[in-house]
Protein backbone atom coordinates (compact mmCIF):
# COMPACT_ATOMS: atom_id res chain seq x y z
CA UNK A 1 0.00 0.00 0.00
CA UNK A 2 1.34 3.69 -0.88
CA UNK A 3 2.67 4.70 2.34
CA UNK A 4 0.82 7.85 2.07
CA UNK A 5 -2.41 6.50 1.47
CA UNK A 6 -1.77 4.31 4.74
CA UNK A 7 -0.94 7.75 6.74
CA UNK A 8 -4.03 9.24 6.14
CA UNK A 9 -6.09 5.36 6.92
CA UNK A 10 -4.25 5.85 10.48
CA UNK A 11 -4.46 9.32 11.29
CA UNK A 12 -8.68 8.96 10.72
CA UNK A 13 -8.90 5.23 12.42
CA UNK A 14 -7.00 6.97 15.06
CA UNK A 15 -8.81 9.90 15.82
CA UNK A 16 -12.30 8.60 14.58
CA UNK A 17 -11.47 6.17 17.13
CA UNK A 18 -10.13 8.33 20.18
CA UNK A 19 -13.82 10.36 19.46
CA UNK A 20 -15.91 6.86 19.84
CA UNK A 21 -14.09 5.44 22.91
CA UNK A 22 -14.71 9.24 24.28
CA UNK A 23 -18.48 9.18 23.66
CA UNK A 24 -18.73 5.69 24.60
CA UNK A 25 -17.46 6.11 28.13
CA UNK A 26 -19.25 9.01 28.08
CA UNK A 27 -22.25 7.10 27.19
CA UNK A 28 -21.59 4.68 29.97
CA UNK A 29 -20.99 7.31 32.87
CA UNK A 30 -23.79 9.92 32.48
CA UNK A 31 -25.12 8.99 28.95
CA UNK A 32 -24.56 11.97 26.00
CA UNK A 33 -26.47 14.28 24.39
CA UNK A 34 -26.37 14.25 20.81
CA UNK A 35 -25.59 18.38 20.95
CA UNK A 36 -22.67 16.93 23.22
CA UNK A 37 -21.26 14.33 20.86
CA UNK A 38 -20.78 17.42 18.39
CA UNK A 39 -17.38 18.84 20.11
CA UNK A 40 -15.96 15.75 20.55
CA UNK A 41 -15.89 14.95 16.67
CA UNK A 42 -15.03 18.85 16.22
CA UNK A 43 -11.83 18.18 18.72
CA UNK A 44 -11.41 14.71 16.96
CA UNK A 45 -10.80 16.56 13.54
CA UNK A 46 -8.96 19.28 15.39
CA UNK A 47 -6.05 16.95 16.37
CA UNK A 48 -6.23 15.11 13.01
CA UNK A 49 -5.68 18.80 10.87
CA UNK A 50 -3.31 19.71 13.99
CA UNK A 51 -0.84 16.57 13.99
CA UNK A 52 -0.77 16.62 10.20
CA UNK A 53 0.29 20.04 10.19
CA UNK A 54 3.03 18.44 12.79
CA UNK A 55 3.60 16.18 10.52
CA UNK A 56 4.59 19.01 7.56
CA UNK A 57 7.24 20.94 10.20
CA UNK A 58 8.73 17.74 10.97
CA UNK A 59 9.01 16.59 6.82
CA UNK A 60 10.01 20.63 5.48
CA UNK A 61 12.76 20.65 8.23
CA UNK A 62 13.84 17.13 8.28
CA UNK A 63 14.13 16.94 12.09
CA UNK A 64 15.18 12.71 11.17
CA UNK A 65 18.45 14.02 11.11
CA UNK A 66 18.92 16.33 13.92
CA UNK A 67 20.78 14.63 16.48
CA UNK A 68 18.65 12.84 19.33
CA UNK A 69 19.49 15.76 22.24
CA UNK A 70 18.07 18.67 19.66
CA UNK A 71 15.63 16.26 18.35
CA UNK A 72 13.92 15.59 21.65
CA UNK A 73 13.84 19.46 22.95
CA UNK A 74 12.16 20.49 19.64
CA UNK A 75 9.95 17.39 19.73
CA UNK A 76 8.73 18.45 23.44
CA UNK A 77 8.42 21.81 22.61
CA UNK A 78 6.26 21.64 19.72
CA UNK A 79 3.82 19.15 21.38
CA UNK A 80 3.67 21.25 24.44
CA UNK A 81 2.66 23.87 22.57
CA UNK A 82 0.18 22.32 20.44
CA UNK A 83 -1.25 21.53 24.07
CA UNK A 84 -1.63 24.89 24.74
CA UNK A 85 -3.94 25.24 21.34
CA UNK A 86 -5.56 21.93 21.80
CA UNK A 87 -7.09 23.78 25.17
CA UNK A 88 -7.81 26.97 23.88
CA UNK A 89 -9.48 24.98 20.70
CA UNK A 90 -11.39 23.01 23.46
CA UNK A 91 -12.85 26.04 25.00
CA UNK A 92 -13.82 27.98 21.81
CA UNK A 93 -15.51 24.22 20.65
CA UNK A 94 -17.33 24.45 23.87
CA UNK A 95 -18.48 27.80 23.42
CA UNK A 96 -19.44 28.18 19.70
CA UNK A 97 -21.74 24.43 20.63
CA UNK A 98 -23.13 25.96 24.00
CA UNK A 99 -21.81 23.40 25.74
CA UNK A 100 -18.80 25.33 28.34
CA UNK A 101 -19.56 25.13 32.10
CA UNK A 102 -17.25 28.48 32.91
CA UNK A 103 -17.42 27.27 36.91
CA UNK A 104 -16.10 23.80 36.12
CA UNK A 105 -13.88 24.09 33.15
CA UNK A 106 -11.77 27.40 34.07
CA UNK A 107 -10.81 25.64 37.12
CA UNK A 108 -6.99 25.41 37.13
CA UNK A 109 -7.13 21.76 37.97
CA UNK A 110 -9.04 21.11 34.92
CA UNK A 111 -7.14 23.44 32.35
CA UNK A 112 -4.16 21.19 33.62
CA UNK A 113 -5.72 18.27 33.93
CA UNK A 114 -6.56 18.78 29.75
CA UNK A 115 -3.02 20.12 28.90
CA UNK A 116 -1.59 16.90 30.53
CA UNK A 117 -4.23 14.84 28.76
CA UNK A 118 -3.88 16.52 25.50
CA UNK A 119 0.23 16.26 26.03
CA UNK A 120 0.15 12.44 26.46
CA UNK A 121 -1.62 12.10 23.54
CA UNK A 122 0.48 13.75 21.26
CA UNK A 123 3.28 12.25 22.55
CA UNK A 124 1.47 8.99 21.73
CA UNK A 125 1.24 10.18 18.47
CA UNK A 126 4.26 11.41 17.85
CA UNK A 127 6.31 8.32 19.10
CA UNK A 128 3.79 5.79 16.91
CA UNK A 129 4.77 8.47 13.95
CA UNK A 130 8.69 8.57 14.72
CA UNK A 131 8.27 4.65 15.12
CA UNK A 132 6.79 3.99 11.93
CA UNK A 133 9.24 6.02 9.67
CA UNK A 134 12.02 3.99 11.33
CA UNK A 135 10.57 0.82 11.23
CA UNK A 136 9.58 1.68 7.66
CA UNK A 137 13.05 3.34 7.13
CA UNK A 138 14.41 0.41 8.29
CA UNK A 139 12.73 -1.85 6.11
CA UNK A 140 13.33 -0.37 3.13
CA UNK A 141 17.18 -0.09 3.71
CA UNK A 142 16.81 -4.26 4.18
CA UNK A 143 15.12 -4.40 1.08
CA UNK A 144 17.08 -2.60 -0.89
CA UNK A 145 20.33 -4.78 0.76
CA UNK A 146 18.89 -7.64 -0.52
CA UNK A 147 18.12 -6.71 -3.51
CA UNK A 148 21.62 -5.23 -4.09
CA UNK A 149 22.88 -8.35 -3.24
CA UNK A 150 21.02 -10.70 -5.50
CA UNK A 151 21.82 -8.17 -8.19
CA UNK A 152 25.65 -8.12 -7.77
CA UNK A 153 25.45 -12.71 -7.85
CA UNK A 154 23.24 -12.09 -11.22
CA UNK A 155 25.32 -9.91 -12.65
CA UNK A 156 28.84 -11.37 -11.28
CA UNK A 157 27.28 -14.83 -12.45
CA UNK A 158 26.48 -13.06 -16.22
CA UNK A 159 29.74 -11.67 -16.21
CA UNK A 160 32.12 -14.27 -15.17
CA UNK A 161 30.13 -16.94 -16.67
CA UNK A 162 32.37 -19.25 -18.64
CA UNK A 163 30.49 -18.49 -22.30
CA UNK A 164 31.16 -14.83 -21.81
CA UNK A 165 35.16 -15.11 -20.54
CA UNK A 166 35.39 -17.90 -23.20
CA UNK A 167 34.16 -15.35 -26.01
CA UNK A 168 36.34 -12.08 -24.52
CA UNK A 169 39.28 -14.36 -24.33
CA UNK A 170 38.71 -15.80 -27.90
CA UNK A 171 38.44 -12.76 -29.01
CA UNK A 172 41.93 -11.09 -27.51
CA UNK A 173 44.11 -14.15 -28.53
CA UNK A 174 42.80 -13.22 -32.27
CA UNK A 175 44.46 -10.14 -31.54
CA UNK A 176 47.77 -11.27 -29.84
CA UNK A 177 49.53 -12.04 -32.97
CA UNK A 178 47.89 -9.54 -35.62
CA UNK A 179 47.74 -6.66 -33.42
CA UNK A 180 49.30 -6.75 -29.98
CA UNK A 181 48.47 -3.03 -29.12
CA UNK A 182 45.01 -3.85 -29.41
CA UNK A 183 44.92 -6.80 -27.78
CA UNK A 184 46.57 -5.41 -24.79
CA UNK A 185 43.95 -3.11 -24.73
CA UNK A 186 41.10 -5.74 -24.71
CA UNK A 187 42.59 -7.05 -21.54
CA UNK A 188 42.67 -3.85 -20.07
CA UNK A 189 38.82 -3.55 -20.72
CA UNK A 190 38.55 -6.81 -19.75
CA UNK A 191 39.87 -6.32 -15.99
CA UNK A 192 38.32 -2.58 -16.05
CA UNK A 193 34.59 -4.48 -16.19
CA UNK A 194 35.89 -7.51 -13.47
CA UNK A 195 37.20 -5.09 -10.90
CA UNK A 196 34.16 -2.98 -11.43
CA UNK A 197 31.94 -5.94 -11.19
CA UNK A 198 33.82 -6.95 -8.20
CA UNK A 199 34.22 -3.98 -6.13
CA UNK A 200 30.56 -2.20 -6.44
CA UNK A 201 29.81 -1.78 -3.19
CA UNK A 202 25.95 -1.36 -1.59
CA UNK A 203 25.50 2.11 -2.94
CA UNK A 204 22.11 2.77 -4.32
CA UNK A 205 23.55 5.00 -6.50
CA UNK A 206 26.70 5.91 -8.97
CA UNK A 207 28.05 8.47 -10.87
CA UNK A 208 26.50 8.13 -14.19
CA UNK A 209 30.05 8.76 -16.11
CA UNK A 210 31.53 5.75 -13.98
CA UNK A 211 28.53 3.28 -15.53
CA UNK A 212 28.81 4.86 -19.15
CA UNK A 213 32.80 3.85 -18.87
CA UNK A 214 31.79 0.09 -17.99
CA UNK A 215 29.47 0.48 -20.71
CA UNK A 216 32.04 1.42 -23.34
CA UNK A 217 34.52 -1.06 -22.05
CA UNK A 218 31.96 -3.50 -22.64
CA UNK A 219 30.84 -2.80 -25.93
CA UNK A 220 34.31 -2.38 -27.06
CA UNK A 221 34.55 -5.76 -26.37
CA UNK A 222 31.75 -6.90 -27.86
CA UNK A 223 32.71 -5.41 -31.09
CA UNK A 224 36.16 -7.22 -31.38
CA UNK A 225 33.44 -10.22 -31.58
CA UNK A 226 30.87 -8.88 -33.79
CA UNK A 227 33.60 -7.07 -35.89
CA UNK A 228 31.38 -5.18 -38.96
CA UNK A 229 28.30 -6.73 -37.54
CA UNK A 230 27.67 -4.32 -34.45
CA UNK A 231 27.27 -0.73 -34.71
CA UNK A 232 27.91 1.66 -31.74
CA UNK A 233 26.57 5.65 -31.51
CA UNK A 234 26.26 7.50 -28.38
CA UNK A 235 24.24 10.53 -28.29
CA UNK A 236 24.91 11.77 -24.99
CA UNK A 237 23.67 15.27 -23.58
CA UNK A 238 26.24 17.10 -21.08
CA UNK A 239 24.01 17.60 -18.45
CA UNK A 240 23.06 13.59 -18.22
CA UNK A 241 27.21 13.47 -15.88
CA UNK A 242 25.30 15.56 -13.45
CA UNK A 243 23.11 12.79 -12.56
CA UNK A 244 23.80 9.34 -10.73
CA UNK A 245 21.95 6.41 -11.40
CA UNK A 246 21.68 2.87 -9.86
CA UNK A 247 25.50 0.82 -10.70
CA UNK A 248 24.91 -1.73 -13.19
CA UNK A 249 21.73 -0.65 -14.81
CA UNK A 250 22.86 0.61 -17.88
CA UNK A 251 25.07 -2.37 -18.17
CA UNK A 252 22.15 -4.44 -17.42
CA UNK A 253 20.47 -2.92 -20.24
CA UNK A 254 22.72 -3.02 -22.79
CA UNK A 255 23.53 -7.04 -22.28
CA UNK A 256 19.84 -7.68 -22.92
CA UNK A 257 20.42 -5.61 -26.59
CA UNK A 258 22.96 -7.70 -26.94
CA UNK A 259 22.05 -10.94 -26.44
CA UNK A 260 18.29 -10.75 -27.86
CA UNK A 261 18.75 -8.41 -30.20
CA UNK A 262 22.15 -8.02 -32.44
CA UNK A 263 23.63 -11.66 -31.71
CA UNK A 264 20.50 -12.85 -33.19
CA UNK A 265 20.68 -11.18 -36.26
CA UNK A 266 22.94 -12.55 -39.13
CA UNK A 267 24.07 -9.13 -40.54
CA UNK A 268 24.00 -7.55 -37.08
CA UNK A 269 22.68 -3.91 -36.05
CA UNK A 270 22.56 -0.99 -33.93
CA UNK A 271 23.09 -0.22 -30.48
CA UNK A 272 22.12 3.38 -29.75
CA UNK A 273 22.76 4.71 -26.13
CA UNK A 274 20.86 8.26 -26.30
CA UNK A 275 20.80 9.90 -22.42
CA UNK A 276 18.67 13.38 -22.02
CA UNK A 277 17.57 15.80 -19.70
CA UNK A 278 13.85 16.17 -19.82
CA UNK A 279 11.60 19.37 -18.55
CA UNK A 280 11.00 18.68 -15.31
CA UNK A 281 14.88 17.75 -14.49
CA UNK A 282 14.54 13.70 -14.75
CA UNK A 283 17.62 11.76 -16.78
CA UNK A 284 15.76 9.79 -19.56
CA UNK A 285 18.28 7.07 -20.60
CA UNK A 286 17.43 4.98 -23.97
CA UNK A 287 19.57 1.94 -25.41
CA UNK A 288 18.10 1.27 -29.33
CA UNK A 289 18.86 -2.00 -30.30
CA UNK A 290 18.19 -3.47 -33.68
CA UNK A 291 15.88 -6.21 -33.48
CA UNK A 292 11.95 -6.95 -32.76
CA UNK A 293 10.05 -7.51 -29.63
CA UNK A 294 7.36 -10.20 -30.33
CA UNK A 295 6.06 -9.86 -27.03
CA UNK A 296 6.84 -7.54 -23.72
CA UNK A 297 9.29 -9.71 -21.41
CA UNK A 298 7.36 -11.04 -18.11
CA UNK A 299 8.99 -8.75 -15.46
CA UNK A 300 8.60 -11.69 -12.83
CA UNK A 301 9.95 -13.90 -14.68
CA UNK A 302 12.84 -15.51 -13.49
CA UNK A 303 14.65 -16.92 -16.36
CA UNK A 304 17.04 -15.14 -18.89
CA UNK A 305 14.82 -13.23 -20.76
CA UNK A 306 13.07 -10.97 -18.00
CA UNK A 307 15.61 -11.79 -14.88
CA UNK A 308 17.85 -8.56 -15.44
CA UNK A 309 14.77 -6.80 -16.93
CA UNK A 310 12.82 -7.49 -13.51
CA UNK A 311 15.88 -6.72 -10.93
CA UNK A 312 16.08 -3.53 -12.83
CA UNK A 313 12.16 -2.21 -12.58
CA UNK A 314 12.63 -3.60 -8.67
CA UNK A 315 15.77 -1.95 -7.90
CA UNK A 316 14.15 1.64 -9.39
CA UNK A 317 11.12 0.82 -7.31
CA UNK A 318 13.24 0.84 -4.39
CA UNK A 319 15.05 3.02 -4.87
CA UNK A 320 12.75 6.17 -6.08
CA UNK A 321 9.68 4.65 -5.45
CA UNK A 322 6.90 6.43 -8.24
CA UNK A 323 8.93 8.88 -9.35
CA UNK A 324 11.00 6.76 -11.78
CA UNK A 325 9.55 4.25 -14.80
CA UNK A 326 10.65 1.98 -16.96
CA UNK A 327 9.01 0.42 -20.21
CA UNK A 328 10.48 -1.19 -23.40
CA UNK A 329 8.61 -1.48 -26.94
CA UNK A 330 9.50 -1.34 -30.90
CA UNK A 331 10.13 1.48 -32.98
CA UNK A 332 8.77 0.39 -35.68
CA UNK A 333 9.57 -3.04 -37.43
CA UNK A 334 13.42 -2.78 -36.91
CA UNK A 335 14.10 -1.53 -33.62
CA UNK A 336 13.44 -2.17 -29.88
CA UNK A 337 13.94 0.38 -27.53
CA UNK A 338 14.03 0.56 -23.53
CA UNK A 339 13.59 3.64 -21.94
CA UNK A 340 14.27 4.52 -18.21
CA UNK A 341 13.34 7.62 -16.66
CA UNK A 342 15.39 8.82 -13.18
CA UNK A 343 15.05 11.81 -10.84
CA UNK A 344 17.69 13.84 -10.49
CA UNK A 345 16.48 14.78 -6.67
CA UNK A 346 18.06 12.88 -3.78
CA UNK A 347 16.31 9.85 -2.32
CA UNK A 348 13.72 10.69 0.72
CA UNK A 349 12.27 8.63 2.92
CA UNK A 350 9.44 9.84 4.61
Amino acid sequence: MNRERLYWILQILGWGGFAFVIIFLASLSSGISAVQIFPIVVLAMFNLVSTHFLRYIVKTYNWFKLSIPLLLSQSLLAILALSFVYVIAQILVNVVFNTLNPEEDFRILVILATLFQAFLFYVVWFLLYFLFHFLDNYNTSLKYEAKINEIRLNHLKSQLNPHFIFNALNSVRALVDEDPVKAKSAITRISNMLRFSLMMDKKQTIEFAEELNTVKDYLELESIRFEERLQIKYLIEDESYSYKIPPMMLQTIVENAIKHGISNLVKGGLIEIKCREGLNEDLYIQVKNSGHLDQAPSLKSKGDEGHGLSNTVQRLKLIYGDQASFRIFNSGNQFVITEIKIPKQKVKFE
